[in-house]
């Protein structure tokens, strides 16, 4: 069996990297796509060795700031990769643009699909991205969901039973992996912080990027 994990963006090569270290141990042939350049700044070499994963096999060389424009670059590039390289499945990650894009062309070309991350759901059409999960999930032949939330999310929308597999959450497997190698930031004795009296968050919507000043104040 030859399987290709498509990945779209820096976060997804978290979610991969245990999948890849399976399919080595059990003597899979599998390669992995990226949708972006070779020469991408944020894929620096030490995202690769902290994951201790290699490079991807192959890029795609897509590069653009329009969503729409991107989706059908990243169409008419994998399609080509698909054409040229027999392929018996594809796993595509999360939900961006260009994982629906990969979506797409696997199913037109007849390959099987599986989603990684499945049946995740805002339940907010106006987000670009709760309109790609509905289309990469509402085409998979496998529906991979990280708990009893996702996995219900995609049998409400007509999902067969058969199809959902809950394999929790793979960001575990990236951590307890890499548990033993943790140091110490060095932020945390530059800035004199000490256990229990700060907290960690992170900001990915524009809506919530949009209300920082919001939530600064409601921290302090």
């Amino acid at each position: 069996m030859n399987i290709c994990i498509f990945v779209g963006a820096r976060p997804n090569f978290i979610k991969v990297a245990p999948i890849l270290r399976a399919m080595d141990a059990a003597g899979v042939d599998h390669s992995l796509v990226y949708a972006g350049r070779e020469d991408d700044p944020t894929l620096e070499a030490s995202l690769f060795d902290d994951l201790q994963m290699s490079r991807p096999d192959v890029y795609l060389g897509v590069d653009c700031e329009n969503l729409n424009e991107l989706t059908g670059q990243v169409m008419s590039a994998f399609e080509r990769y698909l054409q040229d390289n027999k392929t018996d499945t594809v796993i595509v990650v999360d939900d961006l643009a260009s994982t629906m894009a990969a979506a797409i062309v696997t199913k037109k070309q007849g390959i099987r699909l599986a989603h990684l991350v499945a049946g995740t759901r805002s339940f907010d059409i106006n987000m670009p991205k709760e309109i790609n999960r509905l289309v990469i999930d509402g085409l998979s032949d496998l529906l991979f969901t990280a708990g009893i939330g996702g996995s219900s999310a995609a049998t409400r929308e007509g999902a067969e039973s058969s199809k959902i597999y809950q394999v929790g959450n793979i960001l575990m497997d990236t951590l307890r992996f890499n548990h033993q190698r943790f140091v110490r930031p060095a932020v945390m004795d530059e800035l004199q912080l000490t256990e229990n009296n700060y907290i960690v968050f992170t900001l990915n919507r524009k809506a919530l990027i949009a209300q920082t000043d919001e939530l600064r104040s409601l921290l302090l």
